[in-house]
């Protein structure tokens, strides 16, 4: 997203596209690391300390044999999996109203320059804390049931047409081959752009939250109104996170798995006196590390999308400018409905004229 000229008269907006979101993304984040970090850490180091707790206890409470029918072994990855689950969902809760908080901190910067900082991000997230956990709670239940539900059935109708297809090519076994895997990416895509195109409309609504000043129900609608044709562009930044994702648990991953395999685990058996507890809790600190490494990436492309999109779509460059000269968008009748959303809803500092810093390449936001 570019803007070719400063003067508001001659603006000439070019779309941020897939490898525009990620490189910005990733030039952000480089810039502003450690407090990236800083503020990702929290949610995921709780997170984790209830984790290695459950982890804990379950081996204190069920003692179980090396036996695949044993009833206690059964139980413990029954108690495991479903407090695993739990922590996870509050923990993505968590790091939903944690990245609410932290968008409005992170706009003002690439917008007026102001510092990334951790205690801003948190002042933000406690000023809405009740409204940014009720809409969070929402949006991670319902995007984890749509998701689960097109997971599944897109599974179900790829392997059943991947088999018929089989069967069909049976004569042919190369063609059977190639047609049976090329149907199973086809479904695969296919499931992913669902997904994506459902999940699109909520992904704006911790900006909105917190840059706008709307209230749950309204938020989701203007996330649902703004996300219009991001569905590639937030699956390119999904596969970009999740390779990233990959990466980083390999290179923990294979140090931690290589040492217990020189010292005789069988790390491919599940019988608790053949994989000893610090090796199960190595692998969920690792996948929280990367939580923790990977959490502002979402966070930054996000925002650059929404940015972008009220740029190119309500005019926000030239919204901002006019707030920034002539003040607030004033206050209407409440039976009245304004068609216009606020620059920067209650803004903690005032911008004057001479505070708008505009790059040298005349991108007013420096995107």
């Amino acid at each position: 997203m570019a803007l070719a000229s400063n003067i508001p008269g001659s603006m000439a907006i070019a779309p941020l596209g897939a490898g525009d979101l990620i490189d910005r993304a990733v030039r952000f984040y480089r810039q502003n690391f450690l407090t990236l970090i800083l503020i990702a850490a929290p949610p995921v180091v709780v997170g984790a300390i209830f984790t290695v707790g459950w982890t804990i206890l379950g081996r204190q409470l069920f003692t179980f044999t090396s036996d695949a029918y044993d009833p206690e072994r059964m139980a413990y990855y029954l108690f495991g999996w479903l407090g695993g689950f739990v922590i996870l969902l509050v923990e993505a809760i968590a790091t939903f109203v944690v990245m609410g908080g932290a968008s409005r901190n992170f706009i003002r910067h690439i917008l007026f320059d102001e510092k990334l900082t951790f205690a801003e991000t948190y002042r933000n997230v406690w000023s809405r804390l009740f409204s940014l956990v009720t809409a969070a709670t929402i949006i991670v239940t319902l995007l984890g049931v749509i998701g689960f539900v097109i997971v599944y059935i897109g599974a179900m109708f790829s392997v059943l047409a991947a088999l018929l297809l089989a069967a069909f090519l049976a004569p042919i076994p190369v063609v059977s081959f190639l047609v049976g895997t090329i149907v199973g990416i086809a479904g695969t895509v296919g499931a992913l752009w669902l997904f994506f195109l459902i999940a699109s409309r909520f992904v704006y609504v911790p900006q909105v939250m917190l840059v706008e000043g709307q209230g749950v129900a309204s938020a989701i609608g203007r996330s649902a109104s703004l996300a219009s044709g991001n569905v590639r562009r937030l699956m390119a930044l999904f596969l970009f996170s999740t390779l990233a994702t990959y990466s980083a648990l390999a290179l923990l991953y294979i140090p931690v798995a290589w040492y217990a395999w020189s010292i005789g685990v069988e790390i491919w058996t599940f019988g608790q006196g053949i994989v000893p507890a610090w090796y199960e809790l190595a692998n969920s600190l690792i996948w929280q590390i990367s939580l923790i490494l990977l959490t502002p990436v979402w966070m930054i492309g996000l925002c650059l999308l929404y940015v972008d999109e009220r740029v190119r779509s309500e005019g926000y460059d030239i919204e901002l400018m006019a707030a920034q000269r002539l003040g607030d968008i004033p206050a209407v009748p409440t039976d009245y409905v304004n068609p216009l959303q606020p620059a920067l809803a209650n803004s903690q500092a005032n911008i004057r004229p001479d505070q708008i810093n505009t790059p040298s390449n005349g991108s007013m936001l420096g995107l």
